[in-house]
This record gives C-alpha cells, structure tokens and sequence, in this order.
C-alpha cells in the first residue's frame, strides 16, 4: 500500500497581479451600477489566468454578487457545442432558479437548445424552425436571458478556455459583447495568447472584439523575480534559498505554472539532470509516479478535459480498490483535480494533460478511444445526456472505425443541428462524407435520411426505406453551411453536388441545389443570384407541383420585385401562391402571397395590397409563422414609407421591432431599424432617426443590412452639412451591398448620394456623369419612391450651377435627360405628385424660368404632407422666386418672402439642417429681412413675442385643448387641410416636433390662462 504524498504546488498565497484585478473589481463596480461589462483576460499558458479568475470570483461573491462559471472542453480535438455557456447557465439555475424561470418564460423550448433544465416542464412542441435567423434567434433569447437575470442583482459570467471554443461558441460570445444593452453583468473569457496562431479560428474573433470599444482586453504578463519568490514561498510555506530562486525565475521565466512544477521538484528531488524541455518538464511528476497511477493519467487525458469516475473505470478495467488508490496518488501529487461537480476527475492544469496525450503512442490513442467508445455504447449513462452522442461520435472517430463512426458522426450532427449548433453540424457532416467511402457497404445501407434539409427531396420515394445517399448528406451541409454562416463552405459544397447531378438526370434536386447557390451568391455579394434562379426554374418547368417547384417560383417571385418589379413579377407570385396550396406548403405560400401584395401596391393597387398585407400579417402571426410575420414588419412599413404615409408607418415598425426581439430575429430586427430610421428622417425626427440607425447597427449582422443603415446614415449627415461623414458612410454603404447585385432599392439612392455629395462639393461633372450611369440604366416600374428625389437632386444641382462657366456645355441635355426620366413615373399617391411639382419648378429654376406660381404649386402640394424638411426647402424657394420676381421689392411680396424664410429658418434650425439654415440666412441677409420677429411692445400678451398669427394663435389655444385638425376647423370655419398647414407653421415656429410638446409650451409659458382656454373665438 502506498502512503499518500503530501505535496503541495499550489501557493496558498495570491502574488501579484494588482493592476489586473483593480480593472476586474473596477467592472464589477460598474456592472453593479447598471452598466454591462465585456471582458477578454489573455495570456500564455501556466501564467495564472485561472488564478486572478478565481480570485475575481471569490471577491465578486463576497459582494453579493452570484458567478457562474464555464469553461470550453476539447474531446480529443473536437469542442462541445455551446458547451462553456451550457456549463455557465446551468450553475446560474442552480443559485437562481426561479430568476432563471422567469426571464425563460415563453421562450424555454428555444432556450432548451443550451439549457435543457428549462424545457423539462414544457411538453415538446417539434424541432422548432430552422432558418437563417435561428441561430440569431437563439443568441438574442440567451442576451435577453442574461439581462433579465441581472436586472435586480449582479452577474459574473466567465468562460475560461476560448481557445478550445466551438465556433457556435465563439458566435455567441461575439453577439453577447457587440449586444448587452442593460443589466448589472460581467461577461469574463479566457483564452491561451501564445496558442492563437495567425489560421487560429480565434483571431478573427479578438481582431472584431478589439475593434469594439465596449470591450476590454486584459494581457496578463509574466512574474517579476521578486513576485516568483513570494509565489516559492507560499509553496514550501518557507523563505527559499536566493539561489534557488534564481534558477526556478531563470528556468520558469516567470511563468507561474512552471514555478510550482520546478519549486516541487526541487523539494522532492527530481530536478537532477532535467532538461529545459517544457515537455520534459510537464512529464517529470507523473513519471514519478507508481505504473497504475500513470496508466490511468494516460487513460484520463484521452478522455476530454473532464473525465468521468464511472467512465474511467470501465475503460482502465481496473479493480475498484485498485482505481481509487491510483487516482488518490494522483490527486496527492496534484497532477489530477476533482471535478467541480465532484462526478469526476480533470488535469490540474491542461497542459499537463496535453503532454501526457502527447506522449501516447498512435496505437495506443486508437485503442483508447475504441475503449471508451465501447465503454459508451455498453451504458449511455456514465455521462451526461446531453454530452452522450457529441462524445460517442468523437471516440469512434479518433478511433479510425469508419464503420462505427459514420452513424455516430450523423447522430451528432442531428443534436448539432436541434441546438442550432450549425457550425459544428457542417463539421460533423463534412467527417460523414470523408468517412463516406471507407465506411462497408451494409452499414450504409442502413442509413437513411432523418436530418433537416428544407424542403430538399430525400434521394428515393420513400424516405423511410430508401438508403441515405451521398447526395443527401451533401444537401444537408449546404443547408448547415447557409444557416451557419460559412457560405464559402457550402458554396463549395454546393457546386460539387451540381457537378455529381450533371449526369443523374434528376432535374428536382438539381433546381434546388441552384437555388441554394443563388442565395449563397447574394450572401457572399457575388452576384445577384438571377442566373441560378433562373437555370432552377428552367429545370422545374412542366415538372409536376412540388415543395421545391413552389420553392422555386417564390424565390423568383421576390428576387423579381426587388430588382425588375412587373407583370412577369406578379405571375411568378401568382403561380408560387398556386403550387405552394397544392402541396400544402404554408409558409411558401404566405412568403409568394406578401410579395405579390407588394407588387400589387406598387403597380397601383394601393388599398388592395395594402389591405392583403395586413391580413397576412394577422395570419402570420395567429399561425406562429415568424420568419413570414417578422418580413411583413419589414415590407409593410416600408410600402407604406413608399406612399408617404411615414406616420402610419412608425406604429407598424416599433410593434416590429418588439416581435423581432421577442423572437431573436436579429437581421430582420436590424431591417425594421432601419425602415424606422428612414420614416423618422421624412418626418424631421432626426435625432431620432440617428438612434435608430445605431440600433440598427447593433444588432445586424447580414451585409445588406447594414449597407441600408449606413446609407440613412449618409443621408442625415449630408443633410446636416456634415460632407466627409456623409461621404464616409457612402463609400460604407456601397461596400456593404457590393458590385455584383445592383437592386434599385439600394443603387439608387446610393446614386443620389453620391450626386449630392460631388455636388456639394463641387464636382459638378463628377455628378454629371454619376446621373448619366442611372439614367441609361433607367427605373423599373415601381421603383418612383427612389428615383423622384434622385432627379430632385440632379435637377437641384443643375440649377444651383446656373451660371458657372463649367455648367454650361451640356446643360441642355442633362434638363431634357431629367425631364424625359420623370415622364413614366408614377403620381399614383400625393407625396410624389408633390415631388412632381418640385422638380418641374427646380427645372424651370435650372432655366431662370421659374416664378412664383410654379413654387406656390409645389409649397401647396407639400403643405398637408408631414415632410417638414421639404416644406422648409420649398419654402426657401418661394421666398427667393417672390424676392426675384417684378414686384418683389414691394411689401407684400416681402412680408409673404420674410415670414416663408422665418419658417424655413425655423424648421432648419429645428433639425440641425446646417446648409439650409445657411442658405436661408444668406437670401434673408442679401433682401435685408429680419428672421426673427420684432419685440412685441405688449407685454400682456407673449404668443406675439413667440412670432405666433392672430390665427395661429387660436389653433394653438384649440391645440393645447387637445383638439384634432378637423375638430379645429369646425370651430374655426376653415378646411381641415387650412388647419393642418396653421398647426404645421405653429411647431415650426415653437420648435417643436408634436402637438403635445407644442401644448406643453403654451402650458409652460402661460400663453392660455385657464379662462381664456374656453373663451369663444374672435376675429
């Protein structure tokens, strides 16, 4: 019997690191004030990054705060999916169970895919959806999840090991720092600095945290020579000899793992004639040790980082007695730890670990994990269920037994899959397919096609007869690779299944795969997509109704109303609606029917297609059909936007954005966003409108959405004279959406931008020839919301130029180009036939044509519209026609000129529209007006001090009473829309944006006393 061996390597004492645990007890601090914390703590391996955490941890517990901790676990070479967040919010339920309960609730059959605990008490309702935004989902959900948890107490969430990380790991862990809003919570992970090699999947994942300014990164450095004696100390619990200390810092170099291997070898004489090889030196301890206690390290460290008691003892087969007396000797000598969970055993350090797995020969790691395969397969419960299947599929791999290893690898990738784990699904299914053709013939056989592949037909008629083929395994990755992320992966896979159908003569699966391939190119911005959607729909044509044939026409049906809306458009939904009902396929159908009612508003049947898009909505929503409801948040607002109705818009978008949310739909979140941005800006909210664009940015993590956000963005700042960000956010915007898919919605405000911007600074030919690009390309039919204030712009320019010597050769021209592009465009609702009126009288100012006339037609036209910025515009371009007229020096035309600039003034001052405001200021200046009204010489009465019409001042009153534009107008004895324009001037004038805030004015000056509020009205 062997005595038990007392060393100690751990220093009982915590040396140094001052400085990096004032910055983690400083975030603590702030997290506990409301404000989330991101953190990254680096260094090499064995310097003592899970020291300082542990000490983090037990101050932050002292405090009241709870710490759940999770660390990334390799099997062999392969990471858990999620496993580190698994870990984490399992300990989180334990101290908060109720807590946990609460922020899960409605949302435990998703949450289940990282925390099964949470889904045990609901009945299982499927697999739940499978899209490009269930991952997103499934990472907004656990955000959400953290900050409903931490908003009454503080959390501590580490995850040690990133370096180990799965890539659904790393995912997530990148949305929780680029989205934590709110909640008193720290996010701490670790990671090896020295492991992280230029083609480490790691890197790209600290360059983008690094670009966040929320995150910090902590680097955590060597031991000085005096910190190295203080740590020696504390492991002999005696003051060391100065020259031992010199040779345990020169040797270690300061690394404090290294420090306590040496400081014990010296003490138990070991250290004779080592070499200064790390490998060498990691081994040293354990080959000390009796031969039983190294068989069962070496067993332990094939077997994961943590390993099971129950496991090891069937792989070691070694009598109980025997095993615990071996394990016990490891244990004392610190070169095995007891598992925190006290189910098992782990390395004290991993790299320990890795330099006993090292040492193993090839035959023996291949025997050892046929063992624990084996031990596996004989009782499923010596781990735990939800690590059962990723670990068996490790084991037989590793072991090199294809004919094991191919089922158990296509198990895993199923449990991938259901926990939206797609990265590792796609790596999983990419081993299938290497193992494919060493695995025997009778093993395939018995495969079949049990995983998600949309609505791919399984090879064969009958699935559950009909052997799984390579083909299928191959769509499956597509599908895994698309919903992941890695879209240069299934591309390529992709295009070797098209290459394996050229000859199969099997036309329906072969249009699916192009269909794939046309959303892969669009998501990697490499083309369009048209050609492989068309190449799928020559392939479906006169083939029988299908899934995939309905499949086909929607995706045509949407690629169409988004690049070339028209009749061909509409029939294409037209049929798609048809196929989808004949094979009952629910969600193409809905998907076909909102496109066709989006062509049908743009081709003019406004209210019908309006009307068709609620519907759905209610239908979507009532059916729990969010991928179909989430895009009618986003195209609905966005046709209403289209027809000017930005007020009825704002509701539908902000309902929205809270359903995107609720369901972790990230980028169709970011989509509303950015809708709600755009309708904001028409309505003079700008400074809301900029937050919008910002949340939008926070949350989207496609391409196309964040071209748009940017693009709004460029808007803002060009219209607030702010040239070199509107030009920086263009030059954004364009290499977000790319050079390979020219949708008008995107290309042509980006081409009014750009002609905006060269104009702006003078680069008149540079714009010139910016507007001859769109014009020969010309608009599609419906795309009238883009290109009415594309020719607004350029005929702006034009008669801004008027006069300049460089302007004047093809003047003629570029008018009559701009007068031709406009004539086919459609006047079909009130907000473009007032942009119609507004460029024929720019034109006519391009000319020195234009009179005052021209401009009241455009000032009337836009009067009733909510587009404050355009009316202060127009405004600014009547007051300049009447000053230019005959006639204009006369006082009418001045009075009408000064009170048109003071309203513009007013409006442009309003919303920080910089150039305008100047511009106003300049007319006024040059006429010799007064923007700002004489002091009133009434001191009794302060609406005349405020620039207020006798008029004005009765709608006010009737305004603060809380009356509506028609209910004004009956007592007032003038049109609501007369109304409307008095209210309108009334918050220009204030300075305001609504009517309650133009209310809280007059409430706030005492315009009203209380009697006069009610006092009957007189002229």
């Amino acid at each position: 019997m062997l005595g038990p061996v007392e060393t100690r390597s751990v220093s009982p004492v915590f040396v140094g690191r001052t400085e990096e645990l004032n910055s983690l007890n400083e975030a603590l601090a702030r997290a506990e004030a409301g404000e989330p914390q991101a953190l990254l703590l680096g260094g090499e391996a064995g310097v003592g990054k899970t020291r300082l955490v542990e000490e983090f941890a037990t101050a932050a517990c002292r405090q009241g705060a709870v710490v759940a901790l999770g660390g990334c676990v390799e099997i062999g070479a392969d990471g858990l999916p999620f496993a580190p967040f698994s870990t984490a919010l399992r300990a989180l339920r334990r101290a908060l169970p109720e807590e946990v309960a609460a922020a899960a609730a409605g949302q435990e059959e998703e949450l289940a895919r990282l925390l099964p605990e949470v889904g045990e008490a609901i009945p299982a309702r499927g697999a739940g959806r499978h899209d490009e935004e269930s991952l997103a989902r499934l990472f907004e959900l656990t955000a959400r999840l953290l900050e409903r948890v931490a908003a009454e107490r503080t959390v501590v969430l580490a995850l040690e090991d990133l370096h180990w990380a799965d890539a659904s790991t790393r995912h997530l862990l990148a949305y929780l720092f680029r989205t934590l809003r709110t909640g008193r919570l720290v996010v701490l992970a670790t990671y090896r600095a020295d492991d992280i090699h230029r083609r480490h999947p790691l890197r790209p994942l600290l360059a983008e945290l690094d670009r966040l300014r929320t995150v910090r990164r902590i680097e955590l450095g060597r031991f000085n020579r005096d910190e190295v004696s203080r740590q020696i100390a504390g492991i002999l619990a005696t003051e060391p000899n100065p020259a031992q200390v010199d040779e345990i810092f020169e040797r270690s170099d300061g690394n404090a793992f290294f420090v306590e291997e040496l400081a014990v070898c010296a003490t138990e004489g070991c250290g004779t004639g080592l070499t200064d090889s790390l490998r060498d030196l990691l081994l040293v301890r354990v080959e000390g040790l009796p031969e039983s206690t190294q068989r069962v390290a070496r067993v332990a460290a094939e077997g994961g980082s943590t390993v099971e008691y129950r496991l090891l003892a069937a792989v070691t087969r070694l009598a109980e007695d025997d095993l615990i007396e071996a394990l016990r000797v490891a244990v004392n000598a610190n070169i095995l730890i007891p598992a925190p969970d006290g189910d098992g055993y782990r390395f004290r350090h991993s790299l320990v670990r890795e330099a006993v797995a090292d040492d193993l020969l090839p035959g023996e790691r291949s025997r050892l994990n046929r063992r624990y395969a084996e031990a596996l397969e004989a009782d499923p419960t010596l781990v735990p269920a939800d690590e059962r299947v990723m670990r068996l599929a490790s084991y037989w791999y590793h072991a090199h037994d294809a004919a094991k290893a191919l089922p158990a690898v296509l198990d895993a990738s199923v449990t991938a899959r259901r926990r939206h784990a797609y990265s590792e699904q796609l790596r999983l299914l990419e081993r299938a397919m290497e193992l494919w053709d060493t695995a025997p013939e009778d093993v395939r056989a018995a495969l079949r096609p049990v995983d998600y592949t949309e609505v791919y037909p399984p090879c064969g008629c009958d699935p559950a007869t009909t052997p799984l083929r390579y083909l299928d395994l191959m769509a499956e990755a597509a599908v895994a690779g698309r919903l992941g992320g890695e879209r240069e992966r299934a591309l390529k896979i992709t295009k070797r299944a098209l290459h394996l159908l050229e000859d199969d003569g099997d036309p329906l699966r072969a249009a699916w795969f192009w269909v794939q391939r046309s959303h892969l190119v669009q998501g990697l911005t490499r083309g369009d997509g048209w050609a492989e959607l068309a190449t799928a729909e020559d392939l479906v044509r006169g083939l029988p109704p299908s899934e995939v044939h309905a499949e086909v026409l929607a995706d045509v049906a949407h690629w169409s109303m988004i690049h070339i809306p028209g009749p061909e458009a509409v029939s294409a939904a037209e049929r798609a609606v048809e196929y989808a009902r004949m094979v009952g396929a629910r969600e193409i159908e809905m998907n076909a029917r909102l496109t066709h009612a989006g062509l049908i508003v743009e081709s003019g049947g406004v209210e019908t297609g309006l009307a068709e898009m609620f519907e759905i909505l209610r239908q979507t929503l009532q059916d729990g059909i969010s991928a179909v409801a989430s895009r009618v948040y986003v195209n609905l607002p966005s046709a209403l936007e289209a027809l000017g109705r930005s007020r009825e818009a704002v509701p539908v978008l902000e309902e929205g954005i809270g359903y995107a949310r609720r369901f972790g739909l990230s980028d169709k979140e970011a989509w509303i966003w950015g809708n709600l941005a755009e309708s904001l800006y028409a309505l003079g909210r700008w400074d809301r409108a900029a937050e919008a664009a910002t949340q939008a940015e926070l949350v989207g993590q496609s391409a196309k959405p964040r071209g748009f956000h940017a693009a709004t963005r460029s808007q803002l700042a060009l219209a607030r004279g702010e040239l070199s960000e509107a030009a920086r956010q263009l030059a954004a915007a364009r290499g977000y959406f790319g050079t390979h898919d020219k949708a008008p919605q995107h290309e042509i405000p980006l081409c009014e931008l750009a002609i905006a911007i060269a104009a702006a600074e003078g680069r008149l030919l540079d714009a010139r020839a910016e507007l001859e690009r769109v014009l020969d390309s010309g608009f599609p039919p419906g795309t009238q919301r883009y290109a009415w204030p594309l020719l607004l712009t350029a005929a702006t320019m034009e008669a801004d130029s008027l006069g300049l010597p460089v302007a004047e050769p093809g003047r003629t021209k570029v008018l009559d180009r701009i007068r031709e592009a406009a004539k086919p465009l459609a006047t079909n609702a009130p907000v473009w036939l007032a942009h119609e009126r507004w460029l024929r009288a720019e034109l006519l100012r391009a000319e020195s044509a234009d009179t005052p006339d021209h401009w009241c037609e455009a000032l009337t036209a836009f009067e009733p519209l909510e587009r404050p910025y355009a009316l202060a515009r127009v405004r600014h371009r009547l007051a300049q026609a009447l000053l230019s007229a005959p006639g204009g020096a006369e006082q009418p035309e001045r009075d009408r000129a000064t009170e048109l600039l003071r309203l513009a003034h007013a409006a442009a001052d309003h919303l920080g529209a910089r150039p305008l405001a100047d511009a106003v200021t300049l007319l006024a200046q040059r006429a010799r007006l007064a923007l700002t009204a004489a002091p009133a010489h009434d001191r009794a009465d302060p609406v005349r001090s405020l620039g207020l019409t006798g008029r004005e001042r009765d709608v006010l009153r009737l305004v603060t009473l809380g009356r509506t534009n028609r209910q004004i107008a009956e007592e007032l004895f003038i049109s609501p829309k007369t109304a409307s324009v008095h209210v309108s001037n009334i918050l220009a004038k204030l300075g305001v944006s609504g009517r309650g805030e133009a209310a809280a004015v007059a409430h706030r000056l005492g315009l009203f006393p209380a009697a006069a509020l009610h006092a009957p009205i007189t002229e």
